[in-house]
């Protein structure tokens, strides 16, 4: 399939023989919770795709890391979705890096040593809560001398077993009675007081690593808490909304791209009539080409709600195209893999939790109609 075969070149050029590596390994060895596709992702070079080329990274522009992750989704659903949230995370340090003078020593020391150390970050911003916004944070952080105590659990987060960083929203409340004030901390994943705990049950993306992180009493260092300040009080939703766009693009792919391999099989194996077939993957290049505009009009600088809102818009566009090229690419290929609970029949599965990742299509849409009016998108 000609496209597939444009993101498997780009990702071998990236991440030479990662691809070969994953599927090495039997299908659902790699989407075991404890399979061995995120340590394969480490030991590729993963871990560097969007960090900037003065910190050792490969500074992926938003085309060549979507063509990677619609690669990887052909052969692991599991990765793209534990990865894309190391990706979110590197996205909000990378764009803080970006604006210069922003880094303090202690994260920019760190952002140094993600390629280098191969170091995973996993994310705790989204959460699953349906009586409060997804991105409201659960973790509070108490002043102390020289740093922060952070109280609180965050679930799912992935890649919770693999991280080796722990990248979190909290909330600062101060001794003195001020208000709740919002900030972004780095965890060290071995510190004093951070444990994972079970959480993912549903054995579709078990290898996605989408468990409870709880932090009791976690002490991290004031230079390793971003916080706005008065001089930028719009840091911390302006960092949120360039990894958000990095997010919601990356996830879509990594989805799409088990679409894709979907399609190859219908393509390789000749089922169906040849309209039937033309038909399948014209509407699935639809969907990847949405993915791939977006992809070369996002801007990556801070605080740009135009690319939120595109993005928004192609990823609710792909959520309900993948549901229906999955389904009928599975009935093309017949009875017998959805019977024997193959490989096929797993990826269609896995598909569905792409409707999953927030923000829900109900949560975003009173920002997205504000936008389409002409206001502000606001926060989503």
């Amino acid at each position: 399939m000609r496209s597939l075969d444009t993101a498997r070149s780009v990702c071998e050029r990236l991440h030479p023989w990662l691809l070969k590596e994953l599927e090495q390994s039997p299908y659902l060895e790699r989407e075991r919770p404890g399979g061995p596709a995120v340590d394969l992702f480490r030991t590729h070079g993963g871990v560097g795709l969007l960090v900037p080329g003065r910190y050792g990274g490969h500074e992926a522009d938003p085309v060549d890391a979507l063509r990677v992750q619609l690669a990887l989704g052909s052969v692991s659903p599991s990765l793209v979705a534990a990865v894309s949230m190391h990706h979110f995370a590197v996205a909000m340090l990378s764009s803080l890096a970006a604006e210069g003078g922003r880094l303090t020593g202690e994260q920019s020391a760190l952002l140094h040593r993600i390629v280098p150390e191969q170091l995973v970050l996993a994310s705790g911003w989204a959460e699953g809560h349906s009586a409060r916004h997804d991105l409201e944070p659960a973790v509070v952080a108490r002043p102390v001398e020289g740093g922060f105590l952070l109280s609180g659990a965050k679930k799912p987060c992935s890649p919770s077993r693999s991280m080796n960083l722990f990248v979190t929203s909290v909330v600062i409340h101060g001794g003195d009675g001020s208000g709740p004030e919002p900030a972004l901390a780095l965890v060290a994943a071995d510190a004093p007081g951070l444990s994972v705990h079970p959480f993912w049950a549903n054995a579709l993306l078990g290898g996605a690593e989408s468990d409870e992180v709880r932090l009791t009493d976690v002490f991290v260092p004031s230079g390793l808490v971003v916080r706005a300040g008065a001089d930028d009080p719009a840091l911390l939703d302006d960092l949120r909304s360039t990894g958000f766009v990095w997010l919601q693009m990356l996830i879509s792919a990594g989805y799409a791209g088990g679409a894709m391999w979907l399609v190859e099989q219908v393509l390789d194996h000749q089922r169906g009539t040849t309209a039937e077939r033309a038909t399948l993957t014209v509407d699935l290049e639809a969907a990847v080409a949405l993915l791939e505009s977006v992809a070369r009009a996002t801007d990556t600088t801070l605080g740009d709600e135009d690319s939120t809102a595109r993005v928004l818009v192609a990823r609710y566009t792909v959520q309900n195209a993948l549901t229906d090229i999955a389904s009928r690419a599975l009935e093309l290929l017949g009875g017998m893999p959805f019977i024997c609970g193959s490989e096929q029949a797993q990826v269609a599965a896995a598909l569905r939790a792409l409707a999953f990742h927030p923000p829900s299509r109900s949560a975003s849409a009173e920002s997205l109609l504000r936008y389409f009016e002409g206001g502000s998108l606001g926060p989503v």
